[in-house]
């Protein structure tokens, strides 16, 4: 590859001079160096040459043209080496006239650990933990709705490490039949965990029948050793099977790995459904809604699309062997099918106009793009109808951004600020944050908020991310307290944002709310009133942010054993000495002497843990 850097002064005649006809790919730059669009090319001279002509075609395209400063040239030595670039690329500056998958989420995978005795769990981010991974499954729901039926076909562990290390007794999943016990010594052995293990793998495969096969060899050879109740647990998991092979939709690709992709596009908005067949299994499905830059057409979403959502390989994606497309791609579709087939390692197939089962596949998907769509449209028809109204009420011209602050605490102790953030799309999930306030009273909700808003900002500002309204839930004198500090930083910024508190009226009910201004000017809404509407809406996910901070912190705090700080004791300690000492209550009322008899125990490590246990 060969790199082609212009001067800042863009001159399109004098460029077009330097460009070659070979395949590549361009990054196209703004006036403040922001890269504003990336494409490629088989023909790079021909391809930039149609962005520089009289009359260029499309309003999105003549946009581009008229903020181009700047254009970066990057040679390949084939059109697929080009679309591979082109998506690092894209991943990289995340321009804004492309076609952009906003897909943040990270895909969950059931994860099979590598212990001793392997359990199986949900995971999701980072494959950093040693063990198998087996999906992508398109939702949590997938998963869990998978583990729960797993429990019930093949006894393998899905507690938690902690429980696991800590038992001397089998837990209630082994009394129903729904583990093999492995925590406690003597009840299964290796090899029978192993075997249930090597049907899990082939479960999540897809391969139910050489499961069944295999453990109709065992419950034969059973009987023959006259193990009869042994044959009858094999009998029984046989049956549990063939239920569930019952109740799966298979079709005729029952050896294929299929995605099915509907698409929908109107009023600049596109839907992509995705199908996800394995084995001849609808394993779930999902819609997307990639950003769309104003008259991009049907097959520029698509590739685009593709491109993103399978070269990805930060998200771990197991790409198909066929993918079923509801649009055609024309020349693209053959370089994205070998760009797929050289990162896959194997051949990968994008098929349009299919029939039989595959094109009821399709129908599905298009309906469930169409669909969601058209509720994605209404949604957002209703948010910007509440955004204008509150705007109106506000007597603000726009409102792209606004945050809101709650204060939360527990029993006046453990006190946490949240900040939601909502634009025009609604809530912006990504942005939301969550302060722990120290160093104050307890109980203090003035202090806590100057603090959340001097943390919020006091930093450097991100000119896009200043607020038009800062919410604050609560009444005058907090509204007083957040003006003092916001105020000082406002100075610097190049806008000023509105603050407004929402103070509960006197009975807390909804719809009783009263607006303060800094103005001292106090208003109410009717209970009607989409403005409201979206008030309530901010100051509910701020009050419901705060309080999730709490659990997550009270669940940790419970899920933790004051043993587990305790340097020096480890799982097979711990155990000890609650088998020792008869449970975790009678630890906590032993005394130092007590607890020195235990094996293993020395008089200095009963002192760390009787001092240990007495703060807990």
């Amino acid at each position: 590859m060969s790199e082609h850097h212009e001067e800042i002064a863009f001159d399109s005649k004098s460029f077009l001079m330097t460009v070659t006809h070979q395949p590549g790919v361009y990054r196209m730059y703004d006036a403040t160096g922001e890269v504003i669009y990336v494409g490629k090319a088989k023909d790079l001279k021909k391809r930039l040459s149609s962005y520089f002509r009289a009359n260029v075609a499309g309003e999105k395209t003549r946009a581009l043209v008229k903020n181009i400063n700047k254009v970066d040239v990057t040679v390949t030595h084939t059109e697929t080496e080009a679309l591979i670039l082109e998506h690092n690329y894209i991943k990289l500056y995340l321009p804004k006239y492309n076609v952009l998958l906003r897909d943040d989420k990270s895909y969950p995978y059931i994860f099979l650990s590598h212990h001793k005795h392997p359990r199986l769990s949900i995971h999701r981010g980072t494959k950093k933990r040693k063990g198998e991974y087996f999906g992508p499954y398109p939702n949590p729901g997938a998963v869990r709705e998978s583990l729960h039926l797993m429990q019930k076909l093949f006894p393998v562990r899905q507690c938690e490490d902690s429980v696991y290390a800590n038992r001397s007794r089998p837990c209630l999943m082994y009394q129903i039949g729904r583990c093999l016990g492995p925590c406690v010594k003597g009840l299964v052995s290796n090899e029978e965990y192993n075997d249930q293990l090597g049907y899990v793998r082939l479960f999540l495969q897809g391969k139910d029948r050489q499961v069944i096969s295999s453990l109709v060899e065992k419950m034969e050879q059973a009987s023959v050793a006259l193990e009869f109740e042994k044959a009858a647990t094999y009998r029984d998991q046989i049956q549990a099977l063939r239920r569930v092979q019952e109740q799966q939709f298979v079709s005729h690709d029952n050896e294929d790995d299929i995605d099915v992709i509907g698409i929908a596009h109107e009023r600049g908005m596109a839907c992509i459904h995705a199908l996800y067949i394995r084995q001849g299994k609808i394993l779930g499905s999902r819609s997307y809604f990639p950003r769309v830059p104003s008259d991009a057409d049907l097959p520029e979403v698509l590739s685009s699309f593709l491109t993103q959502f399978y070269l990805n390989q930060a998200e771990g994606r197991v790409i198909p062997t066929v993918i079923v497309l509801g649009e055609s791609l024309g020349d693209e579709q053959t370089v994205i099918s070998d760009a797929l087939s050289q990162v896959a390692g194997r051949k990968i197939t994008l098929k349009t106009n299919p029939r039989g089962s595959r094109g009821q596949y399709l129908k599905l998907a298009q309906t469930n793009a169409n669909t969601a769509l058209i509720s994605k449209l209404n949604h957002k028809m209703t948010i910007q109808q509440r955004f204008s109204a509150l705007s109106e009420a506000l007597k603000l011209d726009v409102i792209n951004r606004m945050e809101c602050f709650d204060i939360s605490h527990t029993m006046g102790e453990k006190t946490v600020a949240s900040c939601v953030v909502f634009n025009k799309d609604g809530p912006l999930k990504p942005e939301y944050r969550r302060f722990n306030i120290t160093g104050i009273t307890g109980g203090d909700d003035y202090a806590a908020m100057a603090q959340a808003l001097e943390r919020r900002y006091g930093k450097q500002m991100d000119p896009d991310k200043i607020p038009d309204i800062i919410f604050i839930d609560g009444g005058r004198g907090q509204l007083s307290r957040a003006y003092d500090v916001v105020s000082t930083y406002m100075q610097d910024w190049p806008k000023r944002s509105l603050l407004v508190g929402v103070a509960k009226g006197t009975t807390r009910k909804p719809g009783l709310e009263t607006l303060l201004l800094v103005t001292g000017e106090e208003f109410s809404m009717p209970s009607d009133s989409p403005a409201l509407h979206l008030i309530q809406h901010i100051r509910d996910e701020s009050h419901n942010h705060a309080i999730s901070g709490h659990r997550a912190q009270r669940a940790k705090v419970r899920n933790r054993s004051a043993l587990e700080d305790v340097e020096g004791i480890g799982p097979k300690r711990r155990q000890a000495l609650l088998k020792y000492m008869g449970g975790l209550q009678e630890l906590k009322r032993a005394s130092k002497e007590d607890i020195a008899k235990v094996p293993g125990i020395s008089n200095s490590l009963a002192e760390k843990i009787f001092d240990a246990l007495q703060h807990s």
